[in-house]
């Protein structure tokens, strides 16, 4: 009887190898519990991903919202599982690569218009929720996605390996042993998938921010410009951060996109409604937390303010404008188009029209977002807890540049307030970057 020879090298080689990698992939493509899918969905919104990869409400994640870049425009991209268009044929490898180190599947390196610098930082366990999130429970969209428009010689991607080399640092977030879990879990969510550095933290030359956390220097979160909103600072500095705030003060805010001292303007109004307000009072709080002890940062020639001094109730600014006194060009200015909602007193009305009475953005160095609101209006954010989405008009096709320079300077000198005159340069340049966009 001739025996049977067992190929045992070609069984370890071949054979062996071939059916771990196929049980890898069933095991990856295996659907994931409905608990994680809903974790997904909660980690989206920490993110904020649907705010920029949705532009037609009625196809989600499905891209197309324009960004600039120092080197022309990108374009957000399809993150539906549509097999062409999409992320359908990610596998969570491909997923956490590109969430981890800004590499698409094919290869491409991604502008940090992605801020993928932010979400290397993001947890295994998490990106595997996002990941059955949008695989599971996104709706596939056949969007084709927008080519880049770059500048041809510095919009090549593969420039990018080399701004990586310098400014890009992978890596999940790791526990600082000496603090406590509420702190962590703070600060995981700001510098992770909160992404909060990104607007919040001035920028390089090369379109890098200058420190990604407080461990790396005192510019994180030192307060940054974007699409012509000055971002306040989210340390503790004195005159435009949070040094006055409480963290029942930044949980409201982030909950409801108000307080009885500010409301959210702009770009915040956005990330409030589309994201904070969905967050957990305990992530909330973790946050403020975190945030709460950050130290100050004290920016060349900045003066500080005293938010938590005393307002006498009738100031020099409100006895002259109750009594028709002359106070300079900028307060008829004022009667004539902010005293109805703000008062001839500043104080506005309780979470309707915010208190111009040591406001940060007022008093902040940089009056961008000031000259923005006034020449094109805002709303607060529509939330759960507060569904009014009142909103404050655009005046620039009433007011001159010179009268909004006027009424501004009139507004940052007045009931306490003490801020630099605003620039009509800065207001010219303003307007004209938002008739360009608009």
């Amino acid at each position: 009887m001739k025996k049977c020879k067992r190929n045992i090298p070609v069984i370890e080689k071949v054979v062996l190898p071939t059916l771990l990698v196929f049980i890898f992939h069933m095991a990856q493509a295996a659907p994931a519990s409905q608990d994680i899918v809903r974790r997904g969905e909660y980690l989206a919104r920490a993110g904020d991903c649907g705010a920029c990869h949705t532009t037609d409400h009625t196809k989600p994640f499905s891209g197309g919202m324009p960004f600039d870049v120092s080197v022309g425009k990108v374009y957000s991209t399809n993150i539906t599982p549509d097999t062409a268009t999409g992320i359908g044929q990610y596998g969570l490898d491909d997923f956490v690569k590109v969430m981890r180190q800004g590499i698409a599947k094919d290869g491409h390196r991604l502008y940090p218009a992605m801020p993928y610098a932010c979400y290397t930082r993001v947890s295994n366990d998490d990106l595997s929720a996002l990941y059955a999130f949008f695989m599971q429970s996104v709706k596939p969209q056949a969007v084709p996605n927008y080519p880049p428009e770059l500048n041809w010689l510095l919009g090549k991607r593969y420039y990018m390996a080399i701004w990586d080399a310098f400014y890009f640092k992978k890596g999940e977030y790791i526990d600082g042993p000496e603090k406590n879990a509420a702190w962590n879990r703070g600060a995981y969510l700001v510098q992770g998938l909160g992404h909060c550095g990104d607007c919040h933290t001035p920028r390089g030359a090369f379109g890098h921010v200058k420190d990604a956390s407080e461990k790396s220097g005192n510019w994180f979160l030192a307060g940054g410009m974007i699409d012509n909103w000055h971002a306040s600072a989210l340390n503790n500095e004195y005159k435009t951060g949070l040094r006055a705030w409480s963290k029942n003060d930044i949980v409201e805010f982030l909950k409801t996109g108000r307080t009885t001292r500010v409301a959210a303007l702009g770009i915040m109004a956005q990330v409030v409604e589309k994201s904070t307000q969905y967050l957990t009072d305990t992530d909330l709080f973790a946050i403020a937390e975190y945030l709460k002890s950050l130290p100050p940062f004290y920016a060349k020639g900045q003066n500080t303010l005293n938010t938590s001094a005393q307002t006498p109730k009738d100031s020099m600014a409100t006895i002259a404008l109750r009594s028709g006194k002359e106070l300079g060009r900028g307060a008829p200015l004022y009667v004539d188009n902010c005293n109805s909602c703000h008062g001839s007193d500043g104080r506005g009305a309780m979470r309707t029209f915010p208190d111009l009475v040591k406001n940060e953005t007022v008093n902040a160095k940089d009056p961008m977002s000031l000259i923005h609101l006034v020449l094109e209006g805002s709303a607060m954010p529509s939330t759960q807890t507060a569904p009014s989405a009142i909103a404050m008009p655009g005046f620039g096709w009433r007011l001159s540049d010179s009268e909004i320079v006027d009424v501004l300077d009139f507004i940052r000198n007045s009931w306490g307030n003490h801020a630099e005159s605003v620039g009509l340069r800065q207001v010219y340049r303003i307007r004209k970057a938002l008739e360009t966009n608009n």
